[in-house]
Order: structure tokens, then C-alpha cells, then sequence
């Protein structure tokens, strides 16, 4: 595993925790850029579990990828996996973020 290996799982598990916990709201795409108008129109809190949870995700996969590499078995379902992950991570983003 390298160096930039390592340094992506780190960033990323890193901005999962800031999220987390309320303080990197700036760091979700389109949030941020938002009018006030539509920020409220999104639960923010599940809007920053969600995507803190994808970035968790994100942090494993990155770690996960070179020993799947050896094997095109388990490349082919880890990156299928993530895949899936993503595709529920934007269907929630744009249903159960958001405000009834």
C-alpha cells in the first residue's frame, strides 16, 4: 500500500468526522452552494449522517482496493459494491434528506 493510498483513506475518513459532527456542512457539494431558500428545504441532519457514512465508505474502499486488485474476482465486486453504495447514497440524498 502507498503513500497516496493512505493519505486519500485518511482525508476522507477525516472529513466523515468533521461532518459528522456538525462543523463541515461547507464540504458537502451543492449544499454549500445552496440559496437559503433550498438549505431549507433539507433535513441537514440526516443530509451530514448520509454522507458521512458514504465517506466512510469512500475511506474503505480506497484501503480495500489494492489487495482486491490481485484478484479480478474481487476487484469486480468491490467496485460493484461501490457502485451500489453510491446509487443509494444519491437516491436517500434526494429522498430522505429531504423536508416534507
Amino acid at each position: 500500500m502507498n503513500t497516496v493510498t493512505l493519505i486519500i483513506a485518511l482525508v476522507s475518513f477525516i472529513m466523515s468526522i468533521v461532518i459528522a459532527i456538525g462543523k463541515g456542512d461547507w464540504l458537502i457539494a451543492g449544499y454549500n452552494t445552496s440559496s437559503k431558500e433550498e438549505k431549507e428545504k433539507v433535513n441537514i441532519k440526516r443530509l451530514r449522517l448520509l454522507t458521512s457514512l458514504m465517506l466512510l465508505i469512500v475511506s474503505a474502499f480506497v484501503l480495500l482496493l489494492p489487495y482486491a486488485a490481485q484478484e479480478k474476482t474481487s476487484l469486480y465486486l468491490l467496485i460493484g459494491g461501490f457502485w451500489c453504495a453510491l446509487i443509494v447514497y444519491l437516491i436517500l440524498a434526494n429522498t430522505w434528506c429531504k423536508k416534507k
